[in-house]
């Protein structure tokens, strides 16, 4: 499997009576960004985790970068990096400091370590604030500065764990640029994400997880027809006409939004499933403020396959944080 970059087979890892991984398998192909989506408790954390080295699977197979995590945790180390819920950055400091700072801690020596920052400032288009205390950074600068400081040792896999959590739209914009220049230079990318429409601007292939098992994994389109392909919306002048507009729909399973006077159907032939609506609306005198042809949210094949029910909370489970460790300890 030269093509990929980080192979899961099997893996199990169990808190007490709680399986967090319970027979977890993921492949993930070099040079891609790969999404891990699931509710609180899924397993997503802990799946990082067991990828970095921060903890030990208790079974199955699991390799980074054609290395055991359990066997050759040293190589896999020298090959990753991890830019972690929060970000790890002395704010007291310059940019330029902070990835000198950062060099050093990887044993580059001090010119090298100039040498680094220097192009990784440019790369992130940086080289502007490199002078500037870290303290005067809009969160998107400092998210992109974190994510240089990750890559100090050039890995040849990376994982982003929610890596935008916070950031202003404007914010996530930068870090989704910077993340897609990465991977077009050959880097892989494995991402856990809150934000089901971060995983749809960057993921090649996104997989769901539930209860520590992938439920499914695909491409953003693939995905998106398992809750029966294309959808129309339709939002009513009048809500007391939404139960009328329902029943003149000829396909099952729409859903209503009473406050938004929206309802939405699965529907298969898209242009005449309009156009009968819109003859349909028109017969029955009941007004449309819009009506619109969609494909499927990533957030409604989201609750399709894992529902809304309530979880426990992965990160609660033992006191292993690796909130602003990058999983790469020395050799």
């Amino acid at each position: 499997m030269a093509d990929t970059a980080i192979i899961v087979e099997g893996a199990r890892k169990t808190y007490g009576t709680r399986h967090a991984l319970n027979g977890l398998d993921l492949h993930v192909t070099r040079g891609t960004v790969h999404a891990v989506l699931g509710p609180n408790g899924a397993g997503k954390t802990t799946l990082v985790r067991i990828l970095s080295t921060l903890l030990r699977p208790d079974g199955g197979r699991v390799e980074v970068a054609g290395h055991d995590v359990l066997t050759d945790a040293r190589a896999v180390r020298r090959r990753i990096g991890l830019l972690g819920q929060h970000v790890a950055l002395d704010e007291q400091l310059d940019g330029r400091q902070n990835l000198e700072m950062f060099a050093r801690l990887h044993h580059l020596g001090a010119r090298h370590a100039r040498v680094r920052a220097t192009e990784l400032l440019e790369r992130f288009d940086l080289t502007g604030a490199g002078r500037t205390p870290v303290a005067r950074y809009s969160g998107g600068m400092r998210r992109r500065l974190d994510l240089a400081a990750s890559l100090i040792t050039d890995p040849e896999v990376l994982f982003l764990d929610e890596p935008t959590t916070g950031l202003d739209p404007r914010g996530r914009a930068e870090v989704w640029s910077s993340v897609r220049s990465l991977v077009g230079a050959g880097t892989t990318v494995l991402l856990t994400t809150q934000y089901l429409e971060e995983a749809d601007q960057l993921a090649h292939r996104i997989a769901f997880v539930d209860r520590g098992r992938v439920v499914t994994d695909g491409t953003p389109d693939e995905l998106k027809t398992l809750t029966g392909g294309d959808r129309i919306d339709i939002v009513v002048r009048d809500a007391d006409r939404l139960g009328d507009a329902v029943a003149l729909l000829p396909v099952s399973g729409a859903t209503v939004d009473a406050d938004r006077r929206l309802l939405s159907a699965p529907v298969t032939d898209r242009m005449a499933a309009l156009s009968g609506v819109v003859r349909a609306l028109e017969a029955a005198g009941i007004e449309a403020a819009d009506i619109a042809l969609r494909r499927p949210t990533l957030d409604e094949v989201f609750l399709h396959l894992t529902g809304d029910g309530n979880r426990v909370d992965e990160n609660r489970v033992d006191d292993n944080r690796v909130d602003g460790n990058r999983g790469k300890e020395s050799a």
